[in-house]
């Protein structure tokens, strides 16, 4: 069964779309199959790969009709890896996608159709708690949420985790909280050091990974690629979503175990 991940935040800029990208890719490297969801209306996965809004279609197309679902999924030049981008969207039908999204039992019909051949689904939501959130949420199996390391995020994590409880006993019974991911860290920052420790210390469900604050991010965004496409020497930045890919495939296999079917084999030699 294929799993589904929310990356969702009660607060903006805090890195979701970056995650869901950079997390999505490490998975599909390491041979996971996977596709990205977009429920943004910014576009913000589209707008990262410096696609611009009318250049792909996706999930808007297939919700007003005018795409086939199997022609909106794009194919990567990565096998493994696949998007679902939000999509051609005008900015005054923004309301109409929201509303779309939450039309009981929509967005899991469209995934259910979508997601045979991936072991892993990401989905990316806009900042806040609105409809294509709570959209994801209801679909979803677990949710990573993003903790910016700074005091207002840490001061609000409540209200999504709020969020989280509700839609748990009343929409999703399965979901799952997957874990807090510290983002942004600035280590040489001490309000930022002063988040990340207190969020270890005080909160239960932090992630050991934490993806700093660096430059790095600003120049892969400005060239359209993922951290680990730049060119040049790899960038510790990038490791940290290997990292983060290797926490989160043991933490849902501990939440969700999977059974492991033993296959029979042949007798070999080995000299």
């Amino acid at each position: 069964m294929t799993r589904r991940i929310a990356i969702a935040s009660q607060k903006g800029g805090c890195g979701k779309t970056t995650v869901a990208l950079n997390l999505g890719l490490a998975l599909a490297e390491r041979g996971v199959r996977t596709l990205i969801v977009d429920l943004d209306p910014q576009g913000g996965v589209g707008h990262s790969l410096r696609q611009d809004d009318s250049a792909l279609p996706g999930l808007a197309d297939v919700l007003i009709g005018e795409c086939p679902l199997d022609e909106a999924i794009v194919q990567t030049k990565l096998p493994s890896l696949a998007l679902l981008t939000r999509g051609r969207l005008d900015a005054v039908d923004v309301v109409e996608f929201e509303r779309a999204l939450i039309t009981p039992g929509l967005l899991t019909q469209i995934l259910d159709a979508a997601e045979a051949p991936y072991d892993v689904v990401i989905l990316d939501t806009p900042a806040g708690l609105g409809m294509p959130t709570r959209a994801a949420l209801a679909a979803s199996h677990f949710v990573l949420i993003p903790l910016q390391a700074e005091p207002l995020a840490l001061r609000s994590v409540d209200q999504i985790l709020r969020v989280l409880d509700h839609v748990q006993e009343h929409e999703n019974h399965r979901l799952r909280l997957l874990g807090l991911l510290p983002t942004m860290v600035d280590r040489d920052n001490s309000p930022s050091l002063d988040v990340l420790i207190q969020s270890w210390r005080d909160l239960s469900g932090v992630l050991e990974t934490a993806i700093p604050r660096a430059d790095v991010f600003i120049v892969a965004s400005q060239s359209g690629l993922p951290l680990s496409y730049l060119g040049g020497a790899r960038k510790p930045e990038s490791r940290r979503f290997d990292l983060l890919a290797t926490e989160v495939q043991t933490l849902m296999d501990e939440i969700d175990p999977r059974e492991t079917q033993d296959v029979e084999r042949g007798a070999r030699q080995l000299l």
